[in-house]
């Protein structure tokens, strides 16, 4: 059975002037139009596809990737609006709907809004809708402390970014644990660093496992990894530089240079440090 809304893994039955027909169950053959085609695929291969309604209600397929599915919580862009709802830019050659009865408050041309993404029930078409706090809750969380999770940077507060969890679960990147900037709807990967008792989620960006190193150490790796594994800084640089990227001392920056190199996590040269696999 196809799921509308998702990728799927089809066969193709017949290859068409205009495209690929692929079998989307039950007799029907979903459209793959000819621009969105592999070269090389033919009758009887499987293809993975992005499933969707077009503008006659008709199913068809995508190679492109929308931003997100349905199940996902993203930030987008209106496109454009009507009296019945905003059209939001899904990175499809389609743009996704929001009613109007789905709007927190009137949507504006121009402006990004946090929308989850769902199927209409009486339509079976996807949709979005603004409102997305009934599918977010930390009551009964699926994530415990050191899971790798899927971050979506929702707004800032006055101690950090708060962060949707997995499309599921509200958490907080707090300001000391970030060494770039970040912008709003940004898709990161992170883990999980603490669950508090009233199951409030601290989130840091990047993976777990470091291992023995200090708080200096770590924080120079997380550094680099957000930075793609490059840093311009080395045992002479500035005192004054140095602190005011990484909140420590010259001494200490060094010390810590030395305990990464020894333990073969960075390589240094005479422009930087930079972080080995």
């Amino acid at each position: 059975m196809v799921q509308v809304g998702r990728y799927n893994t089809l066969t193709v039955t017949k290859q068409v002037d205009f495209g690929l027909y692929l079998d989307g169950g039950d007799g029907e053959e979903i459209l793959l139009p000819k621009r969105y085609v592999p070269a090389g695929i033919g009758e009887g291969d499987e293809i993975t596809v992005f499933v969707y309604h077009d503008n006659e209600n008709r199913l068809i397929a995508t190679t492109d990737h929308p931003i997100g599915v349905v199940g996902d919580i993203v930030i987008l862009e209106v496109v454009s609006t009507t009296d019945h709802g905003a059209f939001l830019r899904w990175g499809i050659m389609k743009d996704l709907f929001v009613p109007l009865s789905q709007q927190v408050s009137r949507m504006y041309v121009g402006e990004s809004y946090p929308v989850y993404i769902y199927i209409d029930e009486r339509t079976g078409r996807v949709a979005a809708t603004e409102k997305i706090w009934p599918y977010l809750s930390n009551d009964e969380l699926t994530v415990q402390e050191r899971d790798i999770v899927q971050l979506l940077i929702y707004r800032e507060t006055e101690i950090g970014y708060e962060v949707v969890i997995n499309s599921r679960h509200i958490g907080l990147l707090h300001y000391n644990e970030v060494f770039r900037d970040l912008q709003l709807g940004e898709r990161l990967e992170g883990f999980i660093k603490k669950i508090r008792p009233d199951n409030k989620i601290d989130v840091v960006l990047g993976k777990p496992g470091y291992g023995k190193v200090g708080p200096e150490e770590e924080k120079i790796l997380r550094m680099l990894q957000e930075n793609d594994g490059y840093l311009p800084f080395h045992d002479k640089s500035d005192p004054g530089e140095i602190y005011e990227h990484f909140g420590m001392s010259k001494k200490t920056f060094k010390m810590a240079l030395g305990a990464l190199y020894k333990q073969r996590r960075i390589s240094l040269a005479k422009s930087g440090i930079k972080l080995e696999e």
